[in-house]
């Protein structure tokens, strides 16, 4: 018996297909892929934007302002949904696919998946060169597409139509995978779009997908267990992984039972809540004195979905030199570093299989109350910083705490880049689970404001709090990419941003004024401008309002509550901006390494020199 089969352009049978797969959230089937964000241009107009038309009701396109912005805005979706659903971003050819680059590296290093769809050069190169294409003169196979190689987990090129056969589900599979997680490319040839093909039915055949849970080897995990039970002093970090993996409860329960304090990185952030009984703070360069101190104190280390990076380990000085790790990931990759016991399996599956493997094990009760101690040593630190004062210019730690006293326990914190990550991971005091989000892991500066944007919309969905995005951002990031205030009002969804004006890129100025420099190209008073006394401002409440937001500036933190109990009243976008100090931060740092001049003129250069060396020589070497 012949197949059945029927005939679709290459592009109608990608959206087809797309509009078939679906997942569940909570037990309940939903699609797969919620929406497109889309900018048609030269590329993808004609072909994918036609057959996005024909399925507007299944799969909604949103229009975006940036290409950059609207990928962002669907990784701030999957991250608020848990990588279990996912957006797609389209995009014509040449500076608008090369727009998503930055997105996509993004995604790449938080291990977040997208699709991401390019237009691309004609296949059959026939009217080369066309409209927006670069040419290597020695490979004319290399497009502006090629970019992408470098920052995605999966790259393919659609040059015949029956390439999508195998394409699709490939990428899908890619991005659903919790070890391979992350984005996904396509470029569409924009010949090769219009052509027709003879697909097969059982191509468009409805598709259930379930997320994986691979479950650890055995022997991993009996060694894991003798190891644990041969620590005095355990501690846990805490990472994204654990959010991905729905993996809070077990993971609460486990700590608990064993007595074993819980400490979090910032993609881990907001897995328990502030106040749980075994949560200890956020630990590393942007973490609590809590956390760094049962750091360097840990003789055994429970990693858990975590890669491990730089801010948390504080360059590797954050630990004793002959601490041991046991690390539990789906990647191997990241599972395998610094000579960790690698536990190579999804988080929920592997505690529970830990926690049979230990038996009547359990820390001694000294260490959970040594860790409550410090924990509130630390409390009592923040609420010293985040107390309102007199101070005609307030600090950033207490414009967090006005915004986190505010908000309610289903609202989520979006942060990203400048001084915001550090003072949200450290002051903000989580209420409910899976309501922070701080992308950190790319410290991408304007991610904050497209990422609320997709927030909202999936807050609104299945696995959504419900709650309203509340973003967070200095005045710098807010300069960098604020498009998307308009693209909310546009579609009509709700966000709070609430922008910290300091006068300019204050976070890296400390770093440059810390390690010797002097202020140089950072502060509006530092850059070369004609009238350094009176530099220029934004006034960024007018702006705001002009791409249709309600907006006013704060003139004090009394002023800001008042406005952001106006703005969670209000349905649509609201923008706060206020005044803020570029000199004051919350302690609790732990070491950071970064280059430093060897020689320089400046004596200040020389002795940050001196003391980057004296960080150097306490980090762990290879172990």
């Amino acid at each position: 018996m012949p197949r059945k089969t029927v005939r679709l352009t290459m592009a109608q049978a990608l959206v087809r297909y797309l509009c078939n797969q679906f997942t569940e959230i909570d037990g309940e089937r939903v699609p797969l892929f919620a929406g497109v964000f889309g900018i048609f241009g030269h590329g993808n107009v004609t072909c994918l934007s036609e057959a996005l038309e024909q399925v507007q009701d299944q799969l909604p396109t949103w229009r975006g302002q940036n290409e950059q912005s609207m990928a962002l805005a669907a990784i701030g979706f999957a991250k608020a949904k848990r990588r279990r659903q996912l957006m797609v971003a389209a995009t014509s050819i040449g500076p608008g696919a090369l727009n998503m680059v930055t997105a996509a590296g993004v995604a790449m290093a938080n291990r977040l998946p997208v699709l991401l769809l390019a237009g691309d050069t004609f296949a059959n190169r026939l009217p080369d060169p066309v409209l927006q294409q670069v040419e290597h003169f020695g490979d004319p196979t290399i497009t502006a597409n090629d970019a992408f190689k470098s920052v995605v987990r999966y790259w393919d090129r659609i040059v015949v139509p029956e390439q999508l056969i195998q394409s699709l589900p490939q990428a899908i599979a890619t991005m659903l995978d919790p070890a391979d997680c992350g984005p996904a490319f396509i470029g569409l040839a924009q010949d090769t779009q219009e052509l027709a093909y003879d697909y097969p039915e059982v191509f468009f055949a409805p598709r259930l997908w379930k997320i994986p849970r691979p479950r650890p080897d055995r022997e991993a995990v009996i060694a894991a267990a003798e190891l644990l039970k041969s620590a005095r002093k355990p501690l846990i970090i805490s990472g994204g992984g654990v959010r991905y993996s729905v993996a809070e409860d077990v993971l609460a329960d486990f700590a608990a039972k064993r007595g074993i304090p819980v400490v979090e990185t910032i993609a881990g952030k907001g897995a328990l809540t502030h106040d749980h009984p075994v949560h200890a703070g956020p630990i590393g360069i942007v973490g609590s004195t809590s956390a760094n101190a049962l750091a360097k104190e840990a003789d055994v280390v429970l990693a858990i979905g975590t890669r491990l990076q730089d801010f948390t380990t504080g360059s590797w000085t954050a630990f004793a030199e002959d601490s041991k790790f046991i690390s539990i990931n789906t990647a191997r990759f990241d599972a395998i570093k610094h000579q960790s016991l690698a536990v190579v399996g999804d988080a929920l599956e592997t505690i529970a299989e830990l926690d049979q493997a230990l038996g009547d094990y359990c820390a001694d009760t000294d260490l959970m109350q040594r860790a409550k101690t410090l924990f509130a040593e630390w409390n009592k630190l923040l609420d010293e910083h985040q107390v309102p004062t007199n101070e005609l210019v307030p600090s950033y730690a207490q414009v967090v705490g006005v915004l986190n006293r505010v908000a309610g326990p289903d609202d989520t914190l979006v942060a990203a880049a400048g001084g915001t990550p550090g003072e949200v991971t450290k002051g903000w005091r989580v209420k409910n689970p899976n309501t922070f989000d701080c992308e950190f892991g790319f410290s991408c500066m304007g991610y904050e404001i497209a990422a609320g944007w997709g927030c909202a919309m999936a807050q609104e969905g299945p696995g959504g709090t419900g709650g309203t995005p509340i973003v967070m951002l200095g005045d710098g990031t807010y300069m960098m990419m604020n498009s998307d205030i308009y693209s909310a009002a546009l579609t009509g969804h709700k966000m709070v941003v609430v922008v910290c004006d300091n006068g300019g890129y204050a976070v890296i100025n400390r770093l440059q004024q810390g390690k010797g420099v002097p202020g140089f190209n950072n502060l509006l008073t530092d850059c070369r401008i004609k009238n350094r006394d009176n530099p220029q401002h934004v006034d960024f409440a007018k702006h705001a309002e002009a791409m249709g937001a309600r907006a006013r500036k704060a003139e004090s933190l009394t002023d800001l509550e008042a406005a952001m109990n106006e703005a969670l009243a209000h349905d649509g976008v609201s923008v706060i901006s206020i005044v803020s100090d570029a000199w004051k931060w919350v302690p609790g740092d732990a070491d950071w390494d970064v280059g430093v001049p060897e020689i320089s003129n400046f004596e200040s250069v020389r002795a940050a020199r001196a003391a980057q060396e004296k960080i150097r020589a306490a980090q762990r070497r290879g172990v």
